[in-house]
């Protein structure tokens, strides 16, 4: 189940909607074949190991990280070509958490006389697909933080500089962040400061899938010479408003190839849960959140945030009137402080990146 798991691991970025799964297909001891789902679209993890085992599936163990499909969807299901192949054991990591769905993968296999043993390693098969399970439970995307940061703190100087505070190895790990998320979003404050693309450049066989770029702009006003309207034929960009801001700059936005979106707003920017809804329904799973402190600190007062992942770089900025990480409501009381999880230390040359969950349980 372990070889599975790494197996599963190599399709991120390629099967959402569809979750990441490994399969592997053992006689005795030894491994005849191997699979993951690559693509979405494409066969699923079983089949290709299936198929690259033959008559070798022949009463062997498949051994699956997620409960193979009983229905049809883009392929045909799963549990055909596993009663098909002759394997005579199956092996699970987790029940499929599809609520329409669950159970019913096993459920035919045994009914059709196949050994079913199931829930093996399941924390880590879940955590490998924490964005599939939040979407398909509650039609939410996955939402993770990002933010590079001086050791004091800032995320930007007094006068708005921002390039570069986290060295090379640090922003290809951020790029690596963007290929593997359905979505990328920023507030309009840091779009007209930076002038973002916000795609992912990172060479990559098959080529990087480019996510949705996602800024918030109340009142339309990202400038049409933006980097991120130039690209927009290229890169899909989506631009969230609230009700009443000009249709004018709506048509302009459109004509240029831009998505826009109007939602409620008020004082406090867009309506967040509303937008999460909006892009869940769209299909999106996961959305990586860039910023900037006000964004940041708006998702976190709303406890809308799964997870992050901060870069904080061997930088001391001593600006007093600097941009902080984030910006939100403030709390008088250390003990009302946002709780973090499962907190992790990875290093990237000097700079130090802490990732954890904002949640205390996984989905």
């Amino acid at each position: 189940m372990k070889r599975a798991l790494r197996l599963a691991a190599k399709g991120a970025g390629r099967t959402s909607p569809n979750p990441m799964v490994g399969a592997v297909v053992v006689r005795g001891e030894t491994t005849v074949a191997e699979g993951f789902h690559e693509f979405v679209g494409g066969p699923h993890a079983e089949v290709n190991a299936l198929r690259q085992a033959g008559d070798k599936a022949r009463g062997a163990t498949l051994y699956v990280t997620l409960e193979p499909c009983n229905h049809q969807g883009r392929t045909p299901p799963c549990t055909r070509a596993v009663l098909d192949s002759g394997v005579a054991t199956v092996v699970i990591g987790m029940e499929d958490p599809n609520p329409g769905v669950r159970g019913g993968g096993a459920s035919f296999l045994r009914s059709h006389g196949l050994r079913v043993h199931a829930g093996i390693l399941e924390k880590e098969c879940r955590a490998l697909n924490q964005p599939f399970i939040k979407h398909v439970t509650t039609g939410l995307p996955y939402v993770t933080l990002k933010a590079a940061v001086t050791l004091d703190g800032a995320i930007a100087s007094s006068s708005g500089d921002s390039k570069w505070i986290s060295n090379e190895r640090s922003r290809k790990f951020a790029h690596h962040l963007r290929c593997i998320s359905d979505g990328v979003l920023i507030g309009i404050g840091t779009a007209l400061a930076d002038d973002p693309l916000l795609s992912a450049r990172i060479k990559r066989r098959p080529a990087c899938r480019q996510p949705v770029r996602i800024v918030l702009d109340s009142r339309l006003r990202l400038p049409l010479e933006s980097a991120l309207v130039r690209t927009a034929a290229e890169f899909p960009l989506m631009v969230v408003c609230g009700r009443d801001a000009p249709p004018t700059r709506e048509k302009a936005l459109v004509d240029a190839g831009a998505e826009v979106m109007r939602l409620s707003s008020g004082k406090g920017g867009i309506h967040l849960p509303e937008l999460l809804r909006a892009l869940g329904s769209k299909g999106l799973c996961s959305l990586l959140v860039e910023g900037g402190a006000t964004v940041l600190g708006a998702f976190l007062d709303n406890g809308l945030a799964d997870d992050f992942h901060f870069f904080y770089a061997p930088k001391v900025l001593g600006d007093p009137a600097g941009t902080p990480m984030v910006r939100g409501r403030g709390r008088e009381r250390m003990a009302d402080a946002v709780p973090v999880f499962d907190v992790r230390v990875r290093r990237f040359g000097e700079d130090v990146m802490l990732s954890g969950r904002l949640t205390e349980h996984l989905y």
